[in-house]
C-alpha cells in the first residue's frame, strides 16, 4: 500500500466493477476510493485526490508477491527464524496476507509488524478479489483474520504468524532499534507522498533494521537512492516486476 500523509484519504468506499467495462462504477458509499482491476486481474484501489493507485495497475498480487516476498522476505539469510518483518502501509492487507501464506509454505516464524494511519474500511476490504484469485485453499480463511485482528497487540493468527498491526504516523512514530531484519516500504509514491521518502524515514528504517537487514521497495527514483544513501544503506538496482524497469533493496552493513 501506499501509505497517506495527514492531508490525504481518509475513509475507503465500495465500487462494482461493470465486466463490459474497464472502467470501475463507483456505488453508493463514498466517492473517496475505487476499486479497479489490474493487468494480472487482481484487484487494486485508486484514490482520487492523489490520483493514484495503492498496488501497480500492471498486477497488484503480481507485484506485491515479487517485491516484498521474493525480492524481500525470502532474500533474509535462511538461518534466521523467526523472521521479523516490518511494513510501512498496511492498506489492503495484501503483503501480509502473501507473507502469511509465504510462512505456512516454507514452514518458517514470521513476526509481523505493520503500521498504517488510516485503515480502510472492512466494507471495502471484504469486495477485493485477492482470495479468489490466490490458489491457496485457506487464503480467504487467513485474509479475514488478518483484518478481524485487533489494533495495538500482537496475536498469533496461526504457528507460523504473528502480527502486530499499529495505527500511527510514520513521520512521528517511535521506532525500535535492530528489531527488524526486513522492511516493505510501501507507501505512495515519493512524487506523491515526498514527505515519507526523506532521509530522515530512511534513517529511521535504519536503525530498526538489524545488521545484514534489508529494505525493499518498488521505487527506484534518483532522490530515493540519494536519500537512502545518505541514511547509510548499501543499495542494490534489480530487476523490476513487469511493468516496471527496477526495484530497490537496500542493506544495512
Amino acid at each position: 500500500m501506499r501509505d497517506m500523509a495527514q492531508s490525504t484519504v481518509h475513509r475507503a468506499q465500495d465500487i462494482q466493477q461493470n465486466p463490459n467495462q474497464s472502467n470501475p462504477v463507483p456505488c453508493a458509499l463514498s466517492p473517496e476510493l475505487i476499486i479497479t482491476k489490474t493487468l494480472d486481474g487482481s484487484d487494486t484501489l485508486f484514490v482520487p485526490e492523489l490520483n493514484e493507485h495503492y498496488h501497480s495497475t500492471f498486477g497488484a498480487v503480481q507485484e506485491s508477491r515479487y517485491v516484498y516476498i521474493e525480492q524481500g522476505l525470502m532474500a533474509v539469510d535462511a538461518m534466521i527464524d523467526p523472521v521479523s518483518v516490518f511494513e510501512v502501509g498496511f492498506g489492503t492487507g495484501l503483503n501480509t496476507l502473501l507473507t502469511d501464506l509465504t510462512a505456512k509454505a516454507q514452514r518458517r516464524e514470521v513476526r509481523y509488524t505493520a503500521i498504517e494511519l488510516y485503515p480502510i474500511e472492512r466494507t471495502i476490504l471484504e469486495s477485493l478479489n485477492y482470495t479468489s484469485f490466490l490458489s491457496e485453499p485457506d487464503a480467504n480463511e487467513k485474509f479475514m483474520k488478518i483484518h478481524e485482528a485487533p489494533w495495538e497487540k500482537a496475536h498469533q493468527l496461526n504457528p507460523h504468524f504473528r502480527l502486530t498491526k499499529l495505527k500511527a504516523d510514520l513521520r512521528s512514530f517511535d521506532t525500535p532499534e535492530s528489531a527488524f531484519d526486513v522492511v516493505y516500504f510501501d507507501a505512495f509514491a515519493p512524487e506523491v507522498l515526498p514527505d515519507l521518502w526523506t532521509v530522515g524515514i530512511f534513517e529511521k528504517m535504519f536503525r530498526m533494521l538489524r545488521q545484514e537487514g534489508i529494505l525493499v521497495t518498488y521505487s527506484c527514483k534518483g532522490i530515493v537512492k540519494q536519500n537512502m544513501k545518505e541514511a547509510g544503506f548499501s543499495i542494490k538496482r534489480l530487476p523490476g516486476p513487469p511493468g516496471k524497469w527496477e526495484m530497490l533493496r537496500a542493506r544495512k552493513k
